[in-house]
């Protein structure tokens, strides 16, 4: 498809970016909060809770190595556990901001602070698998939800736990004890990893990949402590096992591409999902990976908003990274493997430019998983083409928040084009 084709399918529309207002939708999830401490004062039996609850637990990560270590059940117990739980599903379902906001509120996170390396005794060899987090460790290797019959200590606090790369945590309880009401089903794939207590934890990770496991499914059984040789086996913060997984199943991916052939011609990509709009830019060449973040001076995340967009950007050359992402985070390593999971598709490699705008429509972070779906579902459909990385940067410049002197100034990838005059 040629490229001013492409583009005349994705025109900014203004008016649909501020469809809605920030107090509006904040009154919306507040009246939600209401209804869910009433729902949760009507299934509290005593001091205790007793439901189904979503295939995820929460690890925190304040206080380590001694953290919040919880597990999320629905307070409506006649909802649908396994809706609850993060998953690309969520994209396919076409939920918005609010939709998720509310599914993650409804969920108690019931709570028990501890020191991440409790899931081992006897100097780090023996898996611990009673107790609160042998409970939480059961629920996370599961694969289907799992009833277990919570104690409690008091009232929930009602506050939501916002974060850019852990999709958000609804009211917190503390818990004084767990207790399994079915046994879980665990895959024997799953079973496999945990009988061998040499396996190293990215070994393992890739294993279950290559097994079909998502990435949702594998940050939630590192994240308990699950994965990895015996001795050094430890419950991961949740917000650290998504990156973890990612970067490493990245690799991976990346390494199954090495003597691919390259990509035919330029290739430009689009999406635009929960604010966020999402360029993709292909070229023919080694691997090259560069996210650059634009973010709106209304939307999350923009330290200066009186200074108009915020530009952050990370890039690594054909052998990868050495050093942590800082700037972009987790959303670096979460696009990244949208694009290899697509370049492995076709068994090609690519020099690759992922521009992400953050809109003001992006009133409120749901985690890092809206830009994993929203990079690899981007390759739906059939692409703009060009003759060169340039012309295709030149024909989105319109589209695009900042100058390409702006872009060029933050972006490597843009950087490495002879300039012009009529850039800037």
């Amino acid at each position: 498809m040629q490229l001013d084709e492409f583009i005349e399918g994705f025109e900014r529309d203004e008016a649909a970016e501020r469809r809605r207002l920030a107090a509006e939708k904040s009154y919306a999830i507040t009246d939600h909060l209401e209804d869910v401490e009433r729902q949760f004062e009507e299934v509290v039996q005593g001091d205790s809770l007793f439901g189904s609850t979503a295939p995820e637990i929460f690890v925190g990560r304040s206080g380590y190595p001694n953290v919040s270590t919880g597990l999320l059940s629905p307070v409506d117990t006649d909802a649908a556990a396994e809706g609850f739980a993060t998953s690309g599903d969520w994209y396919q379902q076409g939920l918005g901001i609010e939709d998720v906001l509310q599914r993650r509120t409804g969920m108690v996170n019931s709570t028990q602070s501890t020191a991440v390396d409790s899931v081992s005794t006897g100097g780090g060899v023996h898996d611990v698998w009673n107790g609160f987090v042998g409970v939480q460790r059961e629920v996370a290797i599961a694969d289907r939800p799992v009833d277990v019959e919570i104690g409690l200590d008091g009232t929930p606090q009602m506050d939501v736990g916002f974060d850019d790369v852990r999709t958000p945590t609804g009211p917190r309880a503390r818990a004084t004890g767990a207790d399994l009401a079915e046994n879980p089903h665990v895959p024997r794939a799953v079973e496999k990893t945990l009988s061998d207590d040499d396996w190293r934890a990215e070994g393992a990770m890739t294993y279950l990949y290559r097994r079909g496991f998502d990435v949702y499914d594998i940050n939630t059984i590192l994240s308990a402590g699950a994965l990895g040789q015996a001795s050094e086996r430890s419950l991961v913060p949740t917000r650290w096992s998504i990156t973890a997984v990612d970067d490493t199943v990245g690799q991976y991916v990346r390494g199954t591409l090495r003597n691919a052939d390259t990509i035919d011609k330029p290739e430009l990509w689009y999406n635009e999902y929960m604010g966020n709009r999402y360029w993709v830019v292909l070229a023919p060449g080694r691997w090259e990976f560069e996210l650059v973040e634009m973010k709106g001076p209304q939307s999350v995340w923009n330290p200066r908003p009186d200074a108009g967009y915020f530009l952050a950007s990370a890039h690594e050359g054909y052998e990868g990274r050495t050093s942590y992402v800082e700037e972009t985070a987790g959303a670096y390593y979460a696009a990244r493997l949208g694009v290899l999971e697509h370049l492995r598709e076709r068994d090609r490699q690519a020099k690759c430019l992922v521009l992400r705008e953050i809109t003001d429509d992006y009133w409120a972070p749901v985690g890092v998983w809206q830009v994993r779906e929203g990079v690899r579902n981007a390759f739906d459909g059939e692409p703009g083409t060009g003759q060169s990385f340039r012309e295709v940067l030149s024909a989105i410049s319109d589209q695009l928040p900042v100058g390409l002197g702006q872009l060029r100034r933050k972006s490597e990838l843009v950087a490495g084009l002879q300039s012009q005059l009529s850039d800037f």
